[in-house]
């Protein structure tokens, strides 16, 4: 039974995954990048960021830590913690590698992956902002220019509409039933015009708003 035996199973025994694990730290950490299957580029993850943690640190006693998981090799340690002291990876709190699927490898159909150390610097969410705060002022330019266009359109709509009732008690003054009837229906198309003007403004200030 497997109690209290945390970790992948790899397919090896105890002895052999550890030197499995210790060599594919230290190619990680020669050569920056290393094509491996998934299940050990998972594995080894912790081992890569504890070695960098303790880097950070930089004192004596973090540095033999990192010899001993390091298998004893201190060229190695010292070519670590100089890259760290000049300052990579120092804007990064955590999560120093990266993990790119290949796809299967022909033959077993083993998950492959490519494994390599992130050097970029991180961007904050401060930089970010100023972008969307910039876009802001557009979104508020085409919400005015809705306003303006509703505004207008009410006031044309409102200056028809009193024509039209100007027209309907002339009509009636004169006795012209079928000229008034026209001008009351004119009269509603325009009042209809005037409450749809009235919805496009109420938009165009929650655009606005938003």
């Amino acid at each position: 039974m497997r109690h209290y035996k945390k970790g992948r199973k790899l397919g090896t025994d105890t002895s052999h995954t550890k030197a499995m694990k210790r060599s594919l730290v230290i190619a990680l950490l020669l050569n920056d990048r290393i094509k491996t299957i998934e299940s050990r580029a998972k594995e080894i993850r912790p081992d890569v960021d504890k070695i960098i943690t303790w880097a950070k640190k930089g004192d004596l006693h973090s540095r033999r830590l990192a010899i001993a998981a390091l298998g004893g090799d201190k060229e190695l340690v010292r070519e670590v913690f100089e890259k760290v002291a000049q300052g990579m990876f120092q804007d990064r709190p955590g999560g120093y590698t990266r993990i790119m699927k290949l796809g299967p490898r022909k033959g077993d159909r083993a998950p492959m992956v490519i494994m390599e150390m992130v050097t970029e610097p991180v961007k904050s969410k401060e930089e970010a902002k100023p972008a969307a705060k910039k876009a802001a002022p557009k979104k508020v330019e085409k919400a005015d220019e809705a306003k303006e266009a509703a505004e207008d359109l009410k006031a044309t709509e409102e200056a028809i509409v009193a024509e039209a009732e100007a027209s309907v008690e002339a009509a009636d003054a004169e006795g012209k039933v079928e000229e008034a009837v026209e001008a009351a229906e004119t009269a509603a198309e325009a009042e209809e015009a005037v409450a749809a003007a009235d919805k496009a403004e109420v938009a165009a200030e929650e655009k606005k708003a938003e």
